[in-house]
């Protein structure tokens, strides 16, 4: 699975980086991306919450989200 690293980034750039990601996908195909600030969490939460793409979220460790994006 690819993974992108967004370590240190803040919002809005993450999400920017999904939504190129995303383009470049087919149905049914995920990639990772790993984040370090609870702003970009809450942000991919609130743009994604109407179901068009899956986001599972999981904190890894304290501070450190890895994100997997699935297009439907």
């Amino acid at each position: 699975m690819k993974t992108i690293d967004s370590f240190g980034e803040m919002c809005p750039i993450p999400v920017l980086r999904i939504e190129e990601e995303i383009k470049s996908m087919e149905p049914g195909e995920s990639f990772m991306i790993v984040v370090d600030h609870s702003c970009v969490v809450a942000s991919i939460e609130d743009k994604y919450k109407d179901g068009k793409i899956d986001v599972q979220i999981d904190e890894v460790m304290n501070g450190v989200w890895e994100i997997v994006v699935t297009r439907r």
